[in-house]
């Protein structure tokens, strides 16, 4: 991981984890490209391309669920976690913004910083493969999160297992250095906290999720 380009993305993030929580979704307006500072990588060039392609087909299939399809955020398993490999796409402006996110227990039960398996059952404490639409903001146990609604038949039990997007403090680059890879949540989309006011903002109610292994 290349250290000075996640410390300037994350000191964009704490910028605005500093803002009060009324101005939450108004942080970054749901229309607006992406920063520029974090508008970092063209779509050209993005490593997860094929992901992404099947991100675009899953838009198509669940066109009429989504309000917004201007902007998709991708999470590529396919790689370890000490990577970023959490990416909100501008399908528009044709740029994309990275963060690490982690994956679940379950996923990974020897801790190998790699997900190993997909599930949709109930307490198996194990990330969800498939679409995924962005719901309301709500404070729960991890402070702000953002429901998610499982689209498909491989995660269609988003809701009732409460997978969500919260932050959490085992995703930060110092848990990376003491040991190589970032801690598991319980299937959840778990981000570095001082990102998640940036990252729900980009995202906001009704767009599309998209994860999975290429």
């Amino acid at each position: 991981m290349d250290r000075r380009n996640f410390t300037k993305l994350a000191l964009t993030g704490l910028g605005m984890a500093l803002l009060p929580d009324t101005l939450g979704r108004a942080a970054v307006p749901a229309t607006s490209p992406l920063p520029a500072s974090l508008a970092t990588t063209s779509l050209a060039k993005m490593p997860c391309a094929s992901l992404l392609e099947r991100a675009k087909g899953a838009l198509d299939r669940h066109r009429a669920a989504f309000d917004l399809h201007d902007r998709v955020a991708l999470a590529d398993f396919s790689v370890a976690s000490k990577e970023l490999r959490f990416h909100i796409v501008d399908l528009i402006g044709g740029q994309s913004s990275s963060y690490l996110v982690s994956h679940g227990r379950g996923s990974d039960p020897e801790h190998s910083g790699w997900l190993k398996r997909f599930s949709n059952i109930p307490d198996s404490l194990a990330s969800s493969s498939g679409a995924f639409k962005t719901g309301d903001m709500y404070f729960g146990q991890h402070g702000r999160a953002m429901r998610l609604a499982g689209l498909d038949p491989e995660n269609n039990n988003a809701e009732s297992r409460a997978i969500v997007i919260h932050g959490a403090d085992y995703v930060s680059e110092n848990h990376i250095a003491t040991w190589g890879k970032i801690g598991r949540s319980e299937g959840c989309f778990a981000v570095a906290p001082h990102m998640l006011p940036q990252l729900l903002g980009l995202l906001g109610e009704g767009r599309l999720l998209y994860a999975d292994k290429v």
